[in-house]
């Protein structure tokens, strides 16, 4: 983490004042695996904290949690349960390309990022800022930024006072091989002057 905050600092300042400001960013971590791209599927377009409770309600009807119950449950049964028709099709869709082999979940940590990119943005629903968030925080890849995240671009508006989405891309070039670190950072900032603290776990 270190070698990643000096050479962060170095860039901009700004991740220096971060942590001197609110110490070191938590690194989240979640398993690999069908049961976090679900919640991550959960997560899109809403509060972390709502679709947590979201995806807590789903497990009491999916004990195992798993594709080959997920395809079981009526649309009724996720409708019960806080889940969108729409996010149901996403689901649903997830566990059917696991069952017929369409996608290797177990295969993509001995995979370069891009090449996992390439495989989940083939399935419905899994999206650029599914896969980075799923890429940092079960793969741990170090260079990722997700600029579909509203957090992260609202952050950068604030600090860097940098507004259209090439711009930002351009500035976080600059911070490569670290991007995932500016990443942590920058939520850092965005919950802690907000007062918000994020469980993070399944």
């Amino acid at each position: 983490m270190q070698d990643a905050l000096d050479y962060l600092s170095q860039q901009n300042s700004i991740f220096k004042i971060i942590v001197e400001t609110y110490g070191l960013p938590t690194i989240p971590s979640r398993p690999q695996g069908f049961q976090t791209l679900v919640l991550l599927i959960l997560e899109q377009q809403v509060s972390i904290d709502s679709a947590k409770a979201t995806f807590d309600r789903l497990k009491t009807v999916t004990p195992n949690f798993v594709p080959e119950e997920m395809i079981l449950l009526s649309e009724e049964q996720f409708r019960a349960v806080g889940v969108s028709r729409q996010k149901t099709n996403y689901i649903k869709g997830l566990a059917n390309a696991i069952l017929n082999n369409e996608i290797d979940l177990e295969s993509l940590p001995q995979k370069p990022a891009e090449m996992v990119r390439e495989e989940l943005i083939k399935l419905k629903g899994i999206g650029n800022w599914t896969i980075d968030v799923y890429l940092m925080f079960c793969l741990q890849s170090p260079d990722v930024i997700p600029l579909g995240d509203i957090a992260v671009v609202n952050t950068i508006k604030e600090l860097l006072d940098i507004h259209t989405k090439e711009e930002m891309e351009t500035m976080a070039e600059n911070w490569r091989p670290y991007r995932s670190m500016a990443t942590y950072l920058l939520w850092h900032h965005y919950l802690n002057k907000r007062n918000r603290k994020v469980n993070y776990s399944l």
